[in-house]
């Protein structure tokens, strides 16, 4: 069993996940990418080939379809070192 690297407690879980991916200026959205999972923090792994493989993805502009994705500001808050 392998562990994670960063909460230290977590064991690995071989999973397919849904990664927002940005290259760029770009968000990509890639559905099930293979990866190991933190099963306490949610940490994820991607071997080398999956993240070249994700770098390959991007590059090449795939897109099987395109979903349309709200954006929103944060107001402009008062600083609270104020």
């Amino acid at each position: 069993m392998e562990t994670c690297y960063f909460c230290r407690k977590g064991i690995l879980e071989d999973k397919r996940v849904t990664v927002d991916f940005r290259w760029g200026s770009k968000l990509i959205v890639i559905e099930e990418v293979p990866a190991k999972v933190c099963n306490e923090c949610g940490e994820r792994y991607y071997s080398a080939e999956i993240s070249r493989e994700m770098d390959k993805i991007a590059i090449e502009g795939k897109r099987e379809k395109v979903i349309e994705v709200p954006l929103v500001r944060l107001p402009t808050m008062p600083s609270a070192a104020a």
